[in-house]
């Protein structure tokens, strides 16, 4: 990296999707890309909190985002945003896939059907659907990287955790695999687990837990932003933070 890349920061001229932009880890690493000089493709569900994280971002001095408001369970329009952006940059460098809802903690048999293919569908569906939408568009990027957020639920015994751990031990498979494909291309996957971490999913699974015993989101945001630079190589990696 030369010294004129390094003053304009780190993702200079790399073009960014962040998934769950809006709030929590999806904010936090939104705000870093803005630092290192990323062009950021901010996606959430709601037009309000995508416009207040333009402003977080100009903030940075970053450009202004392309703000897609977007609900992951809209499959057609994941399909379409591939080609919008393909119509708009004609590739894109980094994917981080951080959106994700925790649903109920129950006995797996109480779990309401609707709650389960909900959250099975935005865990883990809407990730296929990303990949197969932009995957074209990562491998034109002479240094394509995408990001997966998991969690410790998707390893071990987790009782109650049923659909969220299954979402998950899901991606981590289906990133796994997605990740064996591509080992002859410029594109590096890898899934990262933040652990323990304040943020409002983790205070619905944890109530009782004092949140200022947890770091926060942006104390973890570095390391998506090194996984997200054109000189990182790691590949197939699970990173636990």
């Amino acid at each position: 990296m030369n010294e004129e890349t390094k003053s304009k920061g780190r993702l200079a001229g790399r073009i960014a999707l962040v998934t769950g932009a809006s709030r929590g880890i999806g904010a936090a690493i939104a705000k870093a890309y803005a630092r290192e000089g990323a062009q950021l493709v901010l996606l959430a569900r709601t037009v309000g909190a995508l416009e207040e994280m333009d402003d977080a971002v100009r903030a940075e001095g970053a450009p202004p985002a392309l703000l897609v408001p977007l609900d992951l369970r809209d499959f057609d329009a994941i399909d379409r945003l591939g080609a919008s952006l393909y119509e708009r940059y004609g590739k894109l460098d980094v994917l981080v896939a951080n959106a994700g809802i925790l649903g109920t903690l129950s006995p797996t048999s109480h779990i309401d059907p609707k709650v389960w293919q909900q959250v099975i569908d935005i865990n883990l569906t809407a990730n296929y659907r990303l990949i197969r939408s932009l995957e074209p568009l990562l491998k034109r990027s002479e240094a394509g990287r995408a990001v997966f957020l998991t969690s410790g639920a998707a390893r071990g015994v987790r009782p109650y955790w049923g659909a969220y751990a299954v979402s998950k031990a899901g991606l981590e498979s289906l990133v796994r695999d997605w990740g064996g494909e591509l080992l002859k291309t410029n594109l590096k996957v890898n899934l990262v687990n933040p652990g323990a971490t304040r943020t409002a999913m983790r205070a619905a699974a944890y109530p009782t837990e004092d949140p200022e015993t947890l770091k926060t989101p942006e104390t973890i945001a570095e390391t998506f932003v090194q996984l997200g630079m054109s000189e990182d190589q790691r590949h197939g990696e699970l990173i636990d933070l």
